[in-house]
């Protein structure tokens, strides 16, 4: 399956999001090139393989799945069809990196868990913070009881509103699944399963207050993990811009550490300690994700984001957001 033990990738939807955080990093990581990419619009995924030496291109999902030499596949497209291109391409073993929020919901994502389960080829999913080295810190923070027992997590995330615009699949509920809700959300609670494991039970409740789209633009969830640590989470899609906030404090019986989701800095504060530790991110920011994932690919280590977990965060996002 894998020739010469590399990995050959397809990028099916070689959009933004593949230009700089993931696709050129495929050819950065031993033992994987960047063979092929597709894109509905030709021109576009022309374009695409020129600007970043792909040699080979197409606007059907399907020509790029039968391409012999490809072994793996990153699925970068909207959530709407994660379900569809998983399925296709496990179905004809070829190995599958699908970008997050992993489906529409946590039906679909338990499809494409059972074609994983019946398929000889492997499954990743890209919650590339947990490889990070920043977030990487904080797990190790944890695991050596740094702050003692962790008591309660409180995270908000308010982002000013923005423009609505028919071009913004992720707040088009029939493409995107929800709203930015479910656009970033994953990263923050695939964080809270990397560091505290599965829950114990978990509610929530979304509401869309400005009417700007079709999309909830507020939810509030509470999360009961192990040892009855407790984790309370506010997203907020209008707010003002005086009150935009990226917070995330890990509270313990010994003290705190608290980041940013999208910053660079940690703060770790006990009785006798106080440490800031600010981190530089790599250029293309899944690299090490991709490098743990075509690791896992070749049967050099164990699977660093499996369809499991991201059943359980899609369970959990539906919880929150399921009236």
């Amino acid at each position: 399956m894998v020739k010469n033990n590399i990995i050959h990738w397809g990028i099916i939807g070689c959009g933004d999001v593949t230009e700089i955080k993931s696709g050129p990093a495929f050819n950065l990581v031993e033992g994987s090139t960047l063979a092929a990419v597709m894109r509905r619009d030709a021109e576009k995924a022309k374009d695409y393989a020129r600007r970043h030496n792909v040699q080979k291109w197409y606007s059907d999902a399907d020509q790029l799945l039968n391409d012999p030499e490809i072994n793996a596949v990153y699925i970068a497209t909207p959530p709407v069809s994660h379900k569809e291109y998983a399925i296709k391409a496990l179905a004809k073993g070829l190995h599958v990196y699908v970008e997050k929020p992993v489906a529409m919901n946590a039906r679909e994502t338990e499809e494409i868990a059972e074609a994983a389960n019946h398929s000889p080829a492997k499954l990743s999913v890209a919650h590339y913070r947990r490889a990070l080295p920043m977030f990487r810190f904080v797990k190790e923070m944890l695991d050596k009881n740094g702050v003692g027992d962790v008591r309660f997590v409180n995270m908000n995330l308010w982002q000013p509103q923005k423009p609505s615009s028919e071009k913004n699949w992720r707040i088009n509920p029939k493409i995107s699944g929800g709203g930015l809700f479910h656009d970033l959300s994953p990263h923050l609670l695939d964080l809270m399963l990397y560091y505290f494991g599965n829950p114990v039970r978990y509610q929530g409740y979304s509401v869309n207050q400005s009417r700007a789209s079709s999309a909830d633009d507020m939810v509030s969830g509470q999360i009961i993990f192990q040892n009855d640590l407790i984790f309370n989470g506010m997203w907020n899609f209008c707010a003002v811009e005086s009150e935009a906030r990226d917070e995330c404090a890990i509270i313990g019986s010994k003290g705190s550490i608290s980041f940013a989701l999208f910053g660079k800095d940690v703060a770790v504060k006990t009785e006798k300690l106080e440490q800031h530790r600010t981190f530089d991110h790599p250029k293309h920011i899944q690299q090490p994700m991709i490098e743990s994932v075509v690791k896992f690919f070749r049967g050099r280590g164990t699977n660093p984001s499996s369809i499991d977990n991201a059943l359980t965060v899609m369970k959990i996002i539906d919880a929150f957001t399921s009236h």
